[in-house]
Protein backbone atom coordinates (compact mmCIF):
# COMPACT_ATOMS: atom_id res chain seq x y z
CA UNK A 1 0.00 0.00 0.00
CA UNK A 2 1.65 3.39 -0.75
CA UNK A 3 1.20 6.47 1.33
CA UNK A 4 -0.42 9.51 -0.16
CA UNK A 5 2.35 11.35 -0.52
CA UNK A 6 4.25 8.49 -2.68
CA UNK A 7 0.77 8.55 -4.68
CA UNK A 8 1.24 11.92 -5.69
CA UNK A 9 4.82 11.75 -6.06
CA UNK A 10 4.99 8.75 -8.65
CA UNK A 11 5.19 9.95 -12.38
CA UNK A 12 3.54 6.76 -13.18
CA UNK A 13 0.90 7.33 -11.08
CA UNK A 14 0.57 10.96 -12.34
CA UNK A 15 0.05 9.87 -15.68
CA UNK A 16 -2.29 7.39 -14.89
CA UNK A 17 -4.49 9.43 -12.52
CA UNK A 18 -4.21 12.79 -15.32
CA UNK A 19 -5.38 10.06 -17.85
CA UNK A 20 -8.34 8.81 -16.26
CA UNK A 21 -9.83 12.24 -14.98
CA UNK A 22 -9.37 13.38 -18.82
CA UNK A 23 -11.41 10.38 -19.74
CA UNK A 24 -14.11 10.70 -16.91
CA UNK A 25 -14.10 14.40 -17.92
CA UNK A 26 -14.62 13.54 -21.83
CA UNK A 27 -16.65 10.36 -21.47
CA UNK A 28 -19.13 12.39 -18.84
CA UNK A 29 -19.64 15.20 -21.58
CA UNK A 30 -20.23 13.41 -24.33
CA UNK A 31 -22.58 11.01 -22.61
CA UNK A 32 -24.53 13.75 -21.60
CA UNK A 33 -25.92 14.11 -25.58
CA UNK A 34 -25.96 10.37 -25.85
CA UNK A 35 -28.31 9.58 -22.80
CA UNK A 36 -30.54 12.41 -23.86
CA UNK A 37 -31.04 11.05 -27.09
CA UNK A 38 -31.85 7.71 -25.64
CA UNK A 39 -28.82 6.46 -27.28
CA UNK A 40 -27.45 5.18 -23.84
CA UNK A 41 -26.17 1.52 -25.37
CA UNK A 42 -24.63 3.18 -28.46
CA UNK A 43 -21.79 3.68 -26.35
CA UNK A 44 -21.88 0.03 -25.50
CA UNK A 45 -21.85 -1.15 -29.20
CA UNK A 46 -19.37 1.12 -30.15
CA UNK A 47 -16.86 -0.18 -27.38
CA UNK A 48 -17.79 -3.84 -27.91
CA UNK A 49 -16.94 -3.29 -32.15
CA UNK A 50 -13.43 -1.57 -31.37
CA UNK A 51 -12.62 -5.12 -30.58
CA UNK A 52 -12.19 -6.17 -33.91
CA UNK A 53 -10.41 -3.22 -34.89
CA UNK A 54 -7.97 -3.18 -32.42
CA UNK A 55 -6.87 -7.18 -33.15
CA UNK A 56 -7.05 -6.49 -36.92
CA UNK A 57 -4.42 -3.57 -36.52
CA UNK A 58 -2.08 -6.06 -34.36
CA UNK A 59 -1.99 -8.27 -37.00
CA UNK A 60 -1.17 -5.72 -39.59
CA UNK A 61 1.58 -4.29 -37.49
CA UNK A 62 2.37 -6.97 -35.33
CA UNK A 63 3.34 -4.63 -32.81
CA UNK A 64 1.73 -3.35 -29.86
CA UNK A 65 1.55 0.08 -31.05
CA UNK A 66 -1.25 2.36 -29.13
CA UNK A 67 -1.71 4.78 -31.87
CA UNK A 68 -2.29 1.88 -34.42
CA UNK A 69 -4.75 0.23 -31.72
CA UNK A 70 -6.02 3.33 -31.66
CA UNK A 71 -6.85 3.88 -35.33
CA UNK A 72 -8.01 0.35 -36.13
CA UNK A 73 -10.60 0.61 -33.10
CA UNK A 74 -11.86 4.15 -34.74
CA UNK A 75 -12.16 2.62 -38.35
CA UNK A 76 -14.20 -0.18 -36.64
CA UNK A 77 -16.11 2.20 -34.50
CA UNK A 78 -17.01 4.27 -37.49
CA UNK A 79 -18.12 0.71 -39.33
CA UNK A 80 -20.55 -0.32 -36.83
CA UNK A 81 -22.18 3.10 -36.80
CA UNK A 82 -22.67 3.08 -40.22
CA UNK A 83 -23.89 -0.18 -40.12
CA UNK A 84 -26.58 0.38 -37.52
CA UNK A 85 -27.94 3.47 -39.25
CA UNK A 86 -28.33 1.64 -41.94
CA UNK A 87 -30.20 -0.56 -40.68
CA UNK A 88 -32.15 1.76 -38.91
CA UNK A 89 -32.99 3.44 -41.92
CA UNK A 90 -33.48 1.50 -44.89
CA UNK A 91 -35.09 -1.89 -43.26
CA UNK A 92 -37.81 -2.40 -40.50
CA UNK A 93 -35.10 -3.00 -38.02
CA UNK A 94 -35.59 -0.43 -35.13
CA UNK A 95 -32.57 1.16 -33.06
CA UNK A 96 -32.20 -1.13 -30.24
CA UNK A 97 -32.19 -4.24 -32.29
CA UNK A 98 -30.01 -2.77 -34.65
CA UNK A 99 -27.60 -1.97 -32.03
CA UNK A 100 -27.76 -5.61 -30.43
CA UNK A 101 -27.13 -6.84 -33.87
CA UNK A 102 -24.26 -4.94 -34.99
CA UNK A 103 -23.12 -5.26 -31.07
CA UNK A 104 -23.09 -9.39 -31.28
CA UNK A 105 -21.80 -9.52 -34.95
CA UNK A 106 -18.73 -6.85 -34.30
CA UNK A 107 -17.61 -8.47 -30.71
CA UNK A 108 -17.69 -12.20 -31.94
CA UNK A 109 -15.76 -11.28 -35.03
CA UNK A 110 -13.29 -9.73 -32.20
CA UNK A 111 -13.03 -12.57 -29.87
CA UNK A 112 -12.44 -14.93 -32.86
CA UNK A 113 -9.58 -13.03 -33.74
CA UNK A 114 -8.65 -12.46 -30.60
CA UNK A 115 -8.49 -16.25 -29.74
CA UNK A 116 -6.62 -16.73 -32.85
CA UNK A 117 -3.46 -14.21 -32.02
CA UNK A 118 -3.59 -15.42 -28.57
CA UNK A 119 -2.81 -19.26 -30.35
CA UNK A 120 -0.37 -18.00 -32.65
CA UNK A 121 3.42 -17.60 -32.14
CA UNK A 122 3.14 -14.08 -30.84
CA UNK A 123 0.11 -14.14 -28.88
CA UNK A 124 1.71 -15.12 -25.66
CA UNK A 125 3.24 -10.95 -26.18
CA UNK A 126 0.61 -9.08 -27.62
CA UNK A 127 -1.59 -8.45 -24.50
CA UNK A 128 -4.90 -7.74 -26.46
CA UNK A 129 -7.18 -9.05 -23.44
CA UNK A 130 -6.36 -6.42 -21.30
CA UNK A 131 -8.61 -4.45 -23.85
CA UNK A 132 -11.51 -6.55 -22.63
CA UNK A 133 -11.08 -4.99 -18.98
CA UNK A 134 -8.74 -2.16 -19.53
CA UNK A 135 -5.06 -1.72 -17.90
CA UNK A 136 -4.96 1.59 -16.74
CA UNK A 137 -1.58 1.13 -15.49
CA UNK A 138 -0.04 0.46 -19.38
CA UNK A 139 -0.44 4.29 -19.72
CA UNK A 140 2.48 6.40 -20.16
CA UNK A 141 2.90 9.94 -20.50
CA UNK A 142 2.46 10.11 -24.30
CA UNK A 143 -1.11 8.23 -23.57
CA UNK A 144 -1.81 11.74 -21.12
CA UNK A 145 -0.48 13.70 -24.08
CA UNK A 146 -3.07 12.12 -26.34
CA UNK A 147 -6.20 11.77 -24.06
CA UNK A 148 -5.56 15.47 -23.45
CA UNK A 149 -5.59 16.76 -27.12
CA UNK A 150 -8.58 14.49 -27.40
CA UNK A 151 -10.37 16.05 -24.62
CA UNK A 152 -9.67 19.57 -26.12
CA UNK A 153 -11.07 19.19 -29.35
CA UNK A 154 -14.10 16.92 -28.00
CA UNK A 155 -14.97 19.65 -25.26
CA UNK A 156 -14.41 22.33 -27.45
CA UNK A 157 -16.11 20.85 -30.56
CA UNK A 158 -19.23 20.22 -27.67
CA UNK A 159 -18.76 24.10 -26.97
CA UNK A 160 -19.28 25.35 -30.54
CA UNK A 161 -22.25 23.41 -31.58
CA UNK A 162 -23.77 23.25 -28.26
CA UNK A 163 -27.28 24.70 -29.40
CA UNK A 164 -27.19 22.57 -32.76
CA UNK A 165 -26.66 19.38 -30.24
CA UNK A 166 -29.39 20.93 -27.40
CA UNK A 167 -31.47 21.34 -30.82
CA UNK A 168 -31.50 17.82 -31.98
CA UNK A 169 -31.32 16.39 -28.67
CA UNK A 170 -34.51 17.58 -27.65
CA UNK A 171 -36.68 18.06 -30.89
CA UNK A 172 -35.10 16.68 -34.47
CA UNK A 173 -37.77 17.48 -35.88
CA UNK A 174 -37.84 21.38 -35.43
CA UNK A 175 -34.36 21.09 -36.01
CA UNK A 176 -35.30 20.13 -39.18
CA UNK A 177 -37.81 22.34 -40.48
CA UNK A 178 -35.15 25.41 -39.47
CA UNK A 179 -32.99 23.62 -42.08
CA UNK A 180 -30.13 21.84 -40.20
CA UNK A 181 -28.52 18.96 -40.97
CA UNK A 182 -30.07 16.50 -38.60
CA UNK A 183 -28.58 13.63 -40.36
CA UNK A 184 -24.91 15.39 -40.32
CA UNK A 185 -25.78 16.25 -37.01
CA UNK A 186 -26.54 12.67 -35.60
CA UNK A 187 -23.39 10.82 -37.36
CA UNK A 188 -21.10 13.80 -35.85
CA UNK A 189 -22.15 13.04 -32.14
CA UNK A 190 -21.63 9.13 -32.89
CA UNK A 191 -18.92 10.01 -34.06
CA UNK A 192 -17.50 11.93 -30.81
CA UNK A 193 -18.57 8.46 -28.94
CA UNK A 194 -16.58 6.42 -31.00
CA UNK A 195 -13.41 8.94 -30.34
CA UNK A 196 -14.36 8.91 -26.56
CA UNK A 197 -14.50 4.76 -26.37
CA UNK A 198 -11.57 4.54 -28.52
CA UNK A 199 -9.31 6.49 -26.35
CA UNK A 200 -11.39 4.35 -23.13
CA UNK A 201 -10.93 0.85 -24.39
CA UNK A 202 -6.91 1.21 -22.65
CA UNK A 203 -8.21 2.52 -19.29
CA UNK A 204 -11.28 0.66 -18.76
CA UNK A 205 -11.70 -1.97 -21.67
CA UNK A 206 -14.57 -2.41 -24.31
CA UNK A 207 -16.83 -3.71 -21.51
CA UNK A 208 -17.18 -1.60 -19.06
CA UNK A 209 -16.57 1.77 -21.03
CA UNK A 210 -20.46 2.04 -21.71
CA UNK A 211 -20.99 2.73 -17.96
CA UNK A 212 -18.44 5.07 -17.88
CA UNK A 213 -20.11 6.89 -20.31
CA UNK A 214 -23.39 6.76 -19.29
CA UNK A 215 -23.35 6.64 -15.76
CA UNK A 216 -21.83 10.22 -15.57
CA UNK A 217 -24.44 11.63 -17.20
CA UNK A 218 -27.37 10.00 -15.52
CA UNK A 219 -26.49 11.37 -12.09
CA UNK A 220 -26.11 14.87 -13.12
CA UNK A 221 -29.85 14.23 -14.89
CA UNK A 222 -31.34 14.24 -10.78
CA UNK A 223 -29.31 17.70 -10.11
CA UNK A 224 -30.78 19.94 -12.68
CA UNK A 225 -33.21 20.46 -15.29
CA UNK A 226 -30.58 22.76 -17.61
CA UNK A 227 -28.61 20.96 -20.20
CA UNK A 228 -25.69 23.44 -19.93
CA UNK A 229 -25.38 22.67 -16.08
CA UNK A 230 -26.33 19.29 -16.67
CA UNK A 231 -23.53 18.66 -19.08
CA UNK A 232 -20.45 20.06 -16.73
CA UNK A 233 -22.07 18.01 -14.12
CA UNK A 234 -21.65 15.19 -15.66
CA UNK A 235 -18.01 16.24 -16.96
CA UNK A 236 -17.20 17.09 -13.09
CA UNK A 237 -18.80 13.94 -12.11
CA UNK A 238 -16.40 11.31 -14.38
CA UNK A 239 -13.34 13.26 -13.65
CA UNK A 240 -14.15 12.88 -10.00
CA UNK A 241 -14.94 9.32 -10.76
CA UNK A 242 -11.63 8.74 -12.65
CA UNK A 243 -9.94 10.45 -9.76
CA UNK A 244 -10.67 8.32 -7.19
CA UNK A 245 -10.58 5.17 -8.86
CA UNK A 246 -6.98 5.49 -9.22
CA UNK A 247 -6.37 6.61 -5.98
CA UNK A 248 -8.09 3.54 -4.42
CA UNK A 249 -6.14 1.15 -6.87
CA UNK A 250 -2.99 2.44 -5.79
CA UNK A 251 -4.07 0.78 -2.13
CA UNK A 252 -4.19 -2.80 -3.60
CA UNK A 253 -1.76 -4.68 -5.56
CA UNK A 254 -4.44 -6.71 -7.52
CA UNK A 255 -6.77 -3.56 -7.71
CA UNK A 256 -7.92 -2.20 -11.37
CA UNK A 257 -8.43 1.15 -11.73
CA UNK A 258 -10.65 0.93 -14.61
CA UNK A 259 -13.55 -1.04 -12.90
CA UNK A 260 -12.91 0.56 -9.99
CA UNK A 261 -13.43 4.55 -11.87
CA UNK A 262 -16.52 2.78 -12.99
CA UNK A 263 -17.60 1.66 -9.59
CA UNK A 264 -16.80 5.13 -8.27
CA UNK A 265 -18.83 6.79 -10.91
CA UNK A 266 -21.69 3.99 -9.67
CA UNK A 267 -21.52 5.27 -5.97
CA UNK A 268 -21.98 8.65 -7.13
CA UNK A 269 -24.98 7.29 -9.09
CA UNK A 270 -26.25 5.91 -5.71
CA UNK A 271 -25.79 9.46 -3.99
CA UNK A 272 -27.58 11.31 -6.75
CA UNK A 273 -30.63 9.33 -6.56
CA UNK A 274 -31.50 9.31 -2.81
CA UNK A 275 -30.11 13.18 -1.79
CA UNK A 276 -30.50 15.05 -4.93
CA UNK A 277 -32.83 18.27 -4.53
CA UNK A 278 -36.58 17.60 -6.51
CA UNK A 279 -35.54 14.13 -7.87
CA UNK A 280 -34.01 12.46 -5.25
CA UNK A 281 -35.69 9.76 -2.95
CA UNK A 282 -35.00 11.54 0.43
CA UNK A 283 -36.56 15.14 -1.59
CA UNK A 284 -39.49 13.03 -2.85
CA UNK A 285 -39.95 11.57 0.73
CA UNK A 286 -40.00 14.74 2.31
CA UNK A 287 -42.66 16.33 -0.20
CA UNK A 288 -45.00 13.45 0.42
CA UNK A 289 -44.57 13.67 4.46
CA UNK A 290 -45.18 17.31 3.57
CA UNK A 291 -48.53 17.05 1.85
CA UNK A 292 -49.49 14.15 4.18
CA UNK A 293 -49.43 16.20 7.06
CA UNK A 294 -51.07 19.42 5.14
CA UNK A 295 -53.89 17.02 4.48
CA UNK A 296 -53.90 15.31 8.11
CA UNK A 297 -54.18 19.12 9.48
CA UNK A 298 -56.61 20.75 7.49
CA UNK A 299 -59.40 17.53 8.11
CA UNK A 300 -60.35 18.72 11.87
CA UNK A 301 -61.05 22.33 9.83
CA UNK A 302 -63.31 20.84 6.93
CA UNK A 303 -64.93 18.81 9.59
CA UNK A 304 -65.50 21.99 12.30
CA UNK A 305 -66.62 24.17 9.11
CA UNK A 306 -68.87 20.57 7.79
CA UNK A 307 -70.26 20.58 11.48
CA UNK A 308 -71.33 24.87 12.18
CA UNK A 309 -73.35 24.28 8.47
Amino acid sequence: MKSWIDVFTDPNTQWILMGCMLLGLSSGVIGSFAYLRKQSLMGDALAHSALPGVCIAFMLTGSKSIFGFLIGAAIAGVLATLGIGLLTRYSRIKQDSALAAILSVFFGFGIMLLTEIQHSGSGNQSGLDKFLFGQAATMILSDVYTMMIISVLLIGSCILLFKEFKLISFDPGFARGLGFPVPLMDQLIMLLIVVVVVVGIQAVGVVLMAALLITPAVSARYWTEKLGVMVCLAGLFGAVSGFLGTLISTQGTYLPTGPLCVLCATVLFGISIVFAPRRGLLSKLFVRLSVKRSVLGESPIRQRKGETA
